[in-house]
């Protein structure tokens, strides 16, 4: 805990020493009122956004599809989604910008647009081993057999099955992984860099490579907003835990 907390501490100390002689939050506040911080962080959080819906939409059928229908394809599945841990992001976005540059068959990186949503693909291609385990581990504690089987005798389709019983029932664990994919993208530069895009994280490369007491408050708010996620994870497992109860 020590080797942890300390080093926060004194970059804490640190980016309140602005002002020579007394503590303030100079540093804070110059941060807060660039319009550069507003712009990348909102990006930043649109990106996230756009990762967690894609996220959603992409494991969730997946996940639950392998566990009813393919427990066989369970292990490659688990194999493929822990490839983006030893896969170098670098190397990742190298071959994105080799496969969809302007003089290939699909030019995403010839618009904004693509290149965003080129970006929302790797984004979620990072997040891809928390989101699914999260998802995953929320399907085991379903019989989604027996859900499933009630679902259909009583007439809903695939659509209704997915997303009204089950989805609801591992809300708790999509949501797990939506705050660790937010707190992913706000923080990742390695992508948004190469592919040029006005992010939160090259912004922070930029800002510690010119200032000296910005950073350190930039890092620190960057840090707040992590834990907030895990905050909120903690939150809203201990009110399901709290709902299941009082069921």
């Amino acid at each position: 805990m020590l080797y942890f907390i300390l080093p926060l501490v004194g970059m804490t100390e640190f980016s309140l020493s602005m002002r020579r002689g007394v503590y303030s939050l100079d540093a804070y506040t110059t941060i807060l009122g660039d319009p550069r911080f507003r712009q990348t962080f909102g990006y930043s959080v649109l990106m996230a956004v756009a990762t967690i819906i894609f996220g959603v939409l992409l494991v969730v059928p997946t996940a639950y599809w392998v566990r009813l229908r393919l427990p066989w394809i369970r292990p490659y599945i688990e194999f493929i989604t822990l490839l983006p841990l030893v896969i170098p992001a670098i190397v990742i976005v190298f071959g994105y910008i080799r496969l969809y540059n302007t003089s290939s068959w699909l030019p995403l990186t010839g618009s904004s647009m693509g290149t965003n949503l080129l970006l929302v693909f790797g984004y979620a291609t990072l997040a891809l081993p928390y989101m699914y385990r999260a998802v995953d581990t929320g399907l085991r504690t379903l019989d989604v057999g027996t859900l499933t089987e009630a679902a259909q005798s009583l007439g809903a389709g695939w659509g209704t099955i997915l997303f009204r019983v089950i989805l609801p029932n591992v809300l708790v664990a999509v949501l797990s992984g939506a705050f660790l994919t937010f707190a992913i993208v706000i923080g990742e530069f390695t992508m948004a860099a190469l592919l040029d895009r006005p992010a939160f994280g090259p912004f922070m490369q930029i800002l510690g490579a010119n200032r000296a007491y910005e950073p350190a408050a930039l890092a620190v708010i960057a840090f707040a907003i992590t834990w907030a996620c895990m905050g909120l994870i903690q939150l809203v497992t201990r009110l399901q835990k709290h709902t299941r109860a009082g069921a």
